[in-house]
């Protein structure tokens, strides 16, 4: 018995080596930087928990997974889904079917002048990119419309919004995860942000001249956009830092680590991870908070070793924010005017808030194959 006792300890002795030596020196995807996260307020002041979400009902959307983007238009309901689809179904529920898909990873998704949809896809292909995609009421054809901008390949390829003039303005999250090597969306998003090396990009591509140029660059993943009523500006989502840009489009080249006129942030220190914006009605812009702020996250922002063991773990045990239903709306000067909160439903990771003029739709991350949706009347809106 002694020496089989001997033999377990040794066993265990070098199983601990291994997982120590692992967890010290196994190559990381990106090497964290310091940096000092905002102390959280909570859920307090203009964010006080709420149960406003408690009322929602729900959509079936069969065995698609995670609409993490939704479009409303002429009375259908677009949504990107995981496994590379685009669906489409009443607001009713009725007429659900796919109308094209990427097989990869839609992310955000627009609608040009000729009904074309503009696809953010990091998965297509080789590394992704911005996709056109047309006839895709019958047999879609897809066209690559850029990959890379100054030579620096587009890798994260996440939102999207077609202004009136045509320009196409979309987000590249960071320059250093190629999400095609990783295998999955989620993962690269939460490597990016835990490394918060801010490679983010705001980019613009003009479908006159083929051009693509970088309009924000150094953005600590650079998420959901949106444009201004006059569509002189735009607001950006910078989900690694907890906040929101309203950016001047007149100029390029803006770097959000140095002081300029053109970029200011209009709202800080969120108490979730802002994710999708979308411009609702009566001058509400939304903002989905796909996870509450994460302890983790902030206590180690100024300890890069620490944040380096943590991405050497499997990816269900990232250190992640617990499930939480919220949303937020704004104005263009970043008043906050709803916000939205459930702390007890099972409809989280809430990605954006589509709004129509009875109901809000909310995209989302979680597991429930259903598109969520609240009549504004319960709202008082």
């Amino acid at each position: 018995m002694k020496k089989y006792g001997k033999r377990i300890l040794a066993f265990v002795f070098i199983l601990l080596l291994i997982i120590t030596l692992y967890l010290a020196i196994f190559p990381v995807p990106i090497n964290p930087v310091k940096w000092n996260a905002p102390q959280s307020a909570g859920y307090v002041g203009s964010h006080t928990e709420n149960t406003r979400l408690a009322g929602m009902k729900y959509i079936k959307i069969g065995n698609y997974q995670e609409p993490e983007h939704i479009v409303y238009r002429s009375n259908w309901l677009y949504a990107a889904m995981r496994n590379g689809e685009i669906i489409r179904v009443r607001p009713d529920g009725s007429e659900l079917e796919v109308i094209v898909n990427t097989q990869g990873r839609p992310l955000g998704f627009d609608f040009d002048s000729e009904g074309a949809l503009i696809v953010a896809d990091p998965m297509y292909g080789e590394h992704g990119g911005l996709l056109r995609v047309t006839d895709f009421e019958d047999k879609a054809h897809f066209e690559l419309l850029t990959d890379s901008v100054d030579g620096i390949p587009i890798l994260f390829a996440d939102a999207v919004v077609v202004a009136q003039n045509g320009l196409i303005y979309f987000t590249d999250a960071s320059e250093r995860l190629n999400v095609n090597e990783i295998g999955d969306v989620g993962k690269a998003g939460e490597l990016d942000i835990l490394g918060n090396s801010c490679t983010g990009r705001l980019l613009k591509y003009n479908p006159t001249t083929n051009e693509t140029s970088v309009v924000m660059q150094d953005l600590c993943f650079a998420n959901g956009i949106t444009l201004s009523e006059d569509e002189q500006y735009l607001f950006l989502n910078e989900t690694g830092k907890y906040r929101v840009w309203k950016i001047d489009l007149s100029v390029e080249n803006i770097r959000a680590n140095q002081s300029n006129d053109y970029a200011q942030v209009i709202i800080d220190n969120l108490p979730g991870l802002p994710d999708n914006l979308m411009r609702g009605q009566d001058g509400r812009i939304w903002i989905g908070l796909v996870h509450p702020r994460n302890d983790f996250l902030d206590f180690s922002s100024d300890k890069p070793w620490m944040r380096s063991l943590a991405m050497r773990l499997p990816n269900f045990l990232l250190p992640k924010g617990e499930g939480y239903s919220h949303a937020v709306a704004f104005d263009e000067s970043g008043n906050i005017l709803a916000d939205l909160q459930d702390p007890n439903g099972f409809y989280t990771d809430i990605t954006g808030v589509t709004e129509t003029d009875g109901k809000l739709y909310f995209h989302h991350l979680n597991k429930t194959n259903s598109i969520g949706w609240i009549s504004k009347n319960n709202l008082g809106f």
